[in-house]
């Protein structure tokens, strides 16, 4: 064996001491190797009271976050503290029925046994639906082809008391199939970054696939499908086509923001948004 042979002529030599302790070193640390594990969560969360999947300014506390409150309970699982990435970062209020989440980590529990701890430690307010252990490259948020946001809006005569966190209500009913017109003029690629309150000049080009406006009973639902969003897209983009549905500004605006010339709607309520999912090649 290479290995011994070599030890053996460090044996022999004047170095013994030094290269004793060096290979001693090395076979501690091929004992101790363990291999990382690639886990991969999907959550559902209320995002009423939290400030968002992260804070992004510099030195912003992340206790109140979603992943800050699941890095907490994973840290104390695991005894290490998890890198996390999702699939959709989304913003303060924001819920979520189904985000993507992975992080690395050697803990040998199993998956059923992940699921379990971090229902039973987690706030009552963000729930594990399922993990699975995925291949090393898998990425919540670089492999993600195609992502969702759903808006609730309620159109009823009388504000629902026990739906008030979760639905915008409308008291003037909006212009559904206006709404419609201004949508389709926002499906393909485009700029968005007059659509969003990001400060970043670069990074702006998304492809929405499709925006489908549904009217049910009294509730009208707005849904986003596109390749990624920016910083507050998808409530600006519900509330330019609200201000369109009530006559407040023409669907002209729509290649007019695009072009500088006019400004988007200011980003609606947070709270009747929700990240309905993320799409995954071979899916």
């Amino acid at each position: 064996d290479p290995f011994y042979l070599t030890l053996f002529h460090l044996l022999t030599s004047f170095d013994f001491l030094f290269s004793a302790v060096y290979y001693i070193m090395v076979l501690q640390k091929k004992k101790g190797v363990k291999s990382m594990r690639n886990i991969r969560l999907t959550i559902e969360y209320d995002g009423s009271r939290f400030q968002g999947w992260q804070r992004l300014g510099a030195g912003e506390s992340t206790a109140n976050t979603i992943s800050g409150k699941l890095c907490e309970v994973l840290s104390r699982m695991t005894g290490q503290f998890p890198e996390l990435f999702c699939a959709s970062r989304t913003e303060t209020g924001v819920h979520a029925y189904a985000q993507t989440v992975n992080f690395h980590t050697d803990c040998t529990l199993h998956t059923t046994e992940i699921r379990h701890y971090l229902n039973r430690y987690l706030p009552s307010d963000i729930a594990v639906l399922d993990v699975q252990e995925v291949p090393e490259r898998f990425h919540a948020s670089l492999n993600a082809k195609r992502r969702t946001y759903r808006y609730r809006l309620s159109i009823a005569d009388v504000p629902d008391v026990f739906e008030r966190k979760y639905v915008y209500h409308l008291f003037k009913k909006p212009d559904v199939e206006m709404m419609r017109q201004a949508a389709r003029l926002l499906i393909g690629r485009h700029d968005f970054q007059r659509f969003s309150s990001s400060k970043k000049k670069k990074g702006g080009i998304k492809e929405v696939f499709d925006i489908d406006i549904y009217q049910g009973g009294e509730e009208l639902e707005i849904t986003i499908c596109a390749n990624d969003f920016l910083h507050n897209m998808a409530r600006i983009i519900v509330s330019t086509l609200l201000d369109v549905g009530q006559g407040m500004r023409p669907i002209e605006d729509i290649p007019r923001i695009f072009s500088g010339e006019e400004t988007a709607s200011d980003p609606i309520d947070p709270k009747g948004l929700f990240f309905q999912g993320a799409e995954y090649p071979q899916e």
